[in-house]
């Protein structure tokens, strides 16, 4: 069901409402200032509920250091600035 446009997946309570769904929602909410992309709430058994939940991936900016100042993008740059970032060895993350 989608709830506050936030996909919720609810298992072993056929008769949870929209209301304590919100709650939920609410609850997860307050413990982060992301935005939920997908939320499931399930039995976890004597009780308790299990709430997992998926936020959305925050933006991730690549900053470079070249000659000492840290810039954001390279659309400003002139050849010989860009033409040194090209060349230059690529330390991947892998």
């Amino acid at each position: 069901m989608l709830v506050n446009g936030i996909e919720v997946t609810v298992n072993g309570f056929e008769n949870m409402s929209e209301t304590e769904v919100v709650g939920y929602i609410n609850h997860i909410q307050s413990q982060t200032n992301e935005v939920i992309e997908t939320v499931s709430i399930s039995d976890a058994g004597r009780g308790d509920i299990a709430l997992d939940y998926k936020l959305r991936p925050a933006k991730f900016e690549r900053i470079r250091r070249i000659t000492g100042y840290l810039v954001g993008t390279t659309d400003r740059w002139n050849n010989a600035k860009r033409s040194e970032e090209h060349d230059r060895v690529k330390h991947g993350l892998n």
